[in-house]
């Protein structure tokens, strides 16, 4: 493995402060941009940790808009891989104003893209959603399968899948990663994810109330998602170039989540309620395609994140689940801009 110059979008979000260090911990050269809106736990977390004194001198932080095209040119400055992560997230929030949703998860990615190819970036590695499915009765949905998403977010995550399929060539190698909802523990914790929001009220209110039940929801651990993003940096190009690869591992119906964490913590006196939900979101995606082609093997479970949160949590880690900062359509304050499609407007 060579040594890269990566620029990574949002690399102080959920899954980003996670990120950060594991590719600095590789060797490699880590420049983050992002607006630090979800506070700056992350940059703290790096900081404090044992190798950042070796690390310091390979990472920068540019605390800026990915929709400003001049900070996005500076960013990508000398970089060979882009990881881009920076989103409006998650379907709640994308919700709450179209324009903004599109300006952040649409617009900016073909700013990004744009500008990248003009620097010389050598790789565009894309995080969207397995979200884009929406409402779907198949039992196993491949990539194969025509999206139909249905909300704002998965929308816009869907549309910017063919911009970064489109941008791909001989020397700009691009790629699509369909996640499924991530779960496990992050300096920038997030509690408005399904398994993470269940263990937590499992643990601190002994109680886990599923809306629902019925959905089903496709998971992966947070371990794997990091590092499946470490591998996509090195991997020979010809295997993922211009393809569209879906990432979860566990598929459940939400009930069988619950049950399942209150397995894992059997020895706490867990009572599972369930209420009714509008929310009807519901696909069991197939990963398939990445095993045969990647050769990934997953390294982690939704029981062993459990475990990590629970160890978290018991720790003092995260002290009030309920604190906006660890929900997203709570906390995310952002305005629309639209200096993104400005640049195209030129």
């Amino acid at each position: 493995m060579s040594s890269k110059r990566i620029l990574v979008t949002g690399g102080f979000g959920y899954v980003g402060s996670r990120l950060t260090p594991h590719l600095l911990e590789l060797g490699h050269h880590v420049r983050v941009i992002d607006l630090l809106l979800y506070t700056d736990a992350g940059v703290a977390a790096l900081r404090k940790m044992p190798g950042y004194s070796e690390w310091s001198s390979r990472f920068e932080l540019v605390q800026s808009d990915i929709r400003d095209a001049e900070a996005v040119k500076a960013a990508l400055k000398d970089i060979d891989v882009v990881i881009h992560l920076a989103a409006i997230s998650n379907d709640p929030t994308g919700e709450i104003d179209e324009a903004l949703t599109r300006q952040v998860n649409f617009d900016a990615v073909g700013l990004l893209l744009a500008l990248a190819r003009e620097a010389g970036v050598q790789r565009f590695i894309n995080a969207s959603s397995s979200s884009v499915f929406g409402a779907r009765g198949e039992s196993e949905i491949d990539e194969r399968l025509e999206p139909a998403p249905l909300t704002f977010y998965s929308k816009y995550k869907m549309l910017a899948e063919w911009l970064v399929t489109a941008a791909s060539s001989k020397d700009f190698c691009t790629v699509n990663i369909r996640p499924a909802t991530i779960c496990g523990t992050s300096p920038r914790q997030r509690f408005d994810l399904t398994v993470n929001k269940l263990t937590a009220d499992a643990i601190t209110k002994r109680v886990i109330t599923v809306h629902g039940g019925n959905q089903r929801r496709p998971n992966v651990g947070m371990t794997d998602m990091i590092n499946l993003y470490g591998l996509l940096v090195d991997i020979d190009a010809a295997v993922i170039n211009g393809r569209t690869f879906n990432f979860g591992f566990e598929n459940h119906k939400v009930i069988e989540i619950a049950k399942l964490i209150q397995g894992e913590l059997s020895d706490l006196p867990v009572e599972i309620k369930v209420t009714e939900t509008l929310d009807q979101r519901d696909y069991h995606i197939s990963s398939k395609k990445i095993l045969e082609a990647l050769h990934y093997q997953p390294v982690s479970s939704i029981s062993h994140e459990v475990a990590t949160l629970r160890a978290a949590l018991e720790a003092g880690q995260f002290p009030d689940i309920d604190a906006p900062e660890h929900y997203n359509m709570k906390f995310m304050e952002l305005a629309r801009n639209p200096s993104a499609y400005n640049f195209f407007s030129r």
